[in-house]
């Protein structure tokens, strides 16, 4: 069986590959159109931009059923159909209670935005054979490797 650490994804090559490979991205921790010029709203706009499919997942606004036109869901493994990333935008140590979650949805990878790093978490990911990216920004990656 493989090192788990190999699905821990640092390199430009790893990221190059696994984002020639998204094209649909759960956003967990989402905000709603009214936070527009916040990170958590404005990444996945210009990611939807750019031709991603982005999916809902936001952690407050009870209220919201559509953010960026799409159907809001309120656990990522109520997602249907596959989902290669799942974006979070939570602080560190709220990540911990999203992990089973992540883990029954099985995505390709689980992207942590700029500033996150949960090594714990990561490693529970990576071990259930779902890559990880820590403390990188989505939106700044698909630029440099997508375009």
């Amino acid at each position: 069986m493989s090192d788990w650490r190999e699905n821990l994804i640092e390199s430009d090559e790893g990221i190059a590959d696994l984002l020639s490979r998204t094209r649909r991205v759960a956003v967990l921790g989402i905000k709603t159109e009214q936070a527009a010029g916040q990170p958590a709203h404005d990444v996945p706009a210009v990611l939807q931009a750019k031709g991603l499919e982005i999916v809902p997942v936001p952690v407050y606004y009870p209220e919201a059923t559509e953010i960026l036109g799409q159907k809001v869901y309120r656990k990522v493994a109520d997602v249907p159909g596959p989902v290669d990333v799942v974006d979070v935008f939570r602080r560190p140590g709220d990540i911990p209670p999203h992990v089973d979650d992540l883990l029954a949805k099985k995505p390709l990878a689980v992207w942590f935005q700029s500033g996150i790093r949960n090594e714990e978490a990561a490693e529970r990911l990576a071990r259930a054979g779902i890559l990880v990216v820590q403390d990188r920004c989505l939106k700044v990656e698909w630029r440099r490797h997508r375009g």
